[in-house]
């Protein structure tokens, strides 16, 4: 199979991903983005599937071999996201998603870029009195060189055009609790004077759009400045009572994504991850017509997801009947230019 017949169309074979995985060319894939069967959580159909091994031992080995066949694929421009859930066994806590990235780091040719972690705003509640619920998983994006592709832009951008709470509301209230706490300050009306007039000039520079957001601290209510933040800033509060911080550009891209555990009508696979996730690395790891894979297509999520956004998708799945249920997902999806229905 050739690079162009891979992008000519999007591909979903059904084979162990193992085998298949060998059959693709090296170097030709923008991004590996999947899910493996979670270590002994549910009953897969056939015994020598992974997910179904007697010891943890044996899953991550399974696994990483897996992975190290994404990486020969991957271009080194792209990168390879792989999600893995955790598992309790006699009460103790596995870390099943952290022996493998510590595994895999032994391969020389990748990096681990960041643990992007999962927090579930609607976790499965646990009946163990004695635990806390579990609610969050990670999501390890690794890469093969320093010349990946990062659109960190792109990242949770719906919060920089419709959320940033500095011109929400068409910037009616921007800077009014700071001059509430101005009046009820300890400054002196000279100081108080002063703050009013700085604070109204910066309300401005918002509004025009020089600026993102900013940030107020005032003597006596905040918390002074420390570290690399202390020398200006805390002479300015010392000498007028107050310092205003101006923050340019978007807002600052976290290694953490919320999102609710996600169920379809009508969905025949036990374990679906959200299409909120999914849509979010996609945008900030590939660009439109770049060529995602999914060795572990399960219910179609990660191709769905792809087609919306432009992209084309390889998906490796050994169950026919989830094949045939993704297809139908797939068929039913449409490419479209914004993703704000995912918010």
């Amino acid at each position: 199979m050739t690079v162009k017949a891979l992008r000519a169309e999007n591909l979903i074979l059904c084979g162990n991903c193992s085998e298949e995985l060998r059959n693709l060319p090296s170097d030709s894939v923008d991004l590996v983005l999947t899910s493996p069967p979670y270590f002994q959580q549910r009953e897969y159909a056939g015994g020598d599937c992974i997910g179904n091994e007697k010891t943890v031992e044996e899953y991550i080995e399974n696994i990483v071999s897996v992975f190290q066949e994404c990486v020969r694929v991957t271009k080194p421009t792209g990168t390879i996201v792989f999600n893995i859930g955790d598992k309790y066994v006699g009460g103790n806590l596995l870390l099943v998603p952290y022996r493998f990235a510590l595994e895999v780091q032994k391969i020389k040719s990748i990096k681990l870029l960041n643990e992007l972690t999962w927090v579930k705003l609607n976790p499965t509640p646990k009946q163990d009195p004695r635990k806390l619920v579990s609610s969050t998983e990670p999501f390890f994006i690794f890469a093969k060189s320093n010349d990946y592709y990062f659109n960190k832009d792109a990242f949770l951008e719906y919060r920089d055009k419709y959320c940033n709470g500095s011109r929400k509301n068409g910037g009616n209230d921007i800077g009014k609790k700071y001059y509430e706490l101005i009046e009820n300050s300890d400054l002196s009306d000279e100081q108080k004077k002063l703050a009013r007039k700085e604070l109204e000039e910066v309300i401005a520079e918002v509004k025009q759009g020089k600026l993102e957001s900013f940030r107020m601290k005032i003597k006596g209510l905040h918390a002074l400045p420390y570290g690399g933040q202390a020398g200006g800033r805390l002479t300015q509060i010392e000498t007028k009572g107050f310092t205003i911080i101006k923050i340019f550009g978007n807002s600052i891209k976290r290694d953490v994504i919320e999102s609710t555990v996600e169920s379809i009508k009508g969905n025949i696979h036990p374990a679906v991850y959200p299409e909120f996730i999914v849509q979010e690395i996609i945008k900030l790891l590939t660009k439109e017509n770049d060529i995602v894979l999914d060795p572990f297509l399960g219910s179609g999520t990660t191709a769905v997801v792809a087609k919306r956004l432009k992209r084309n998708c390889i998906g490796i799945e050994i169950h026919p009947e989830y094949i045939e249920y993704a297809q139908k997902r797939i068929d039913e999806t449409q490419a479209i230019y914004s993703c704000e229905m995912f918010v």
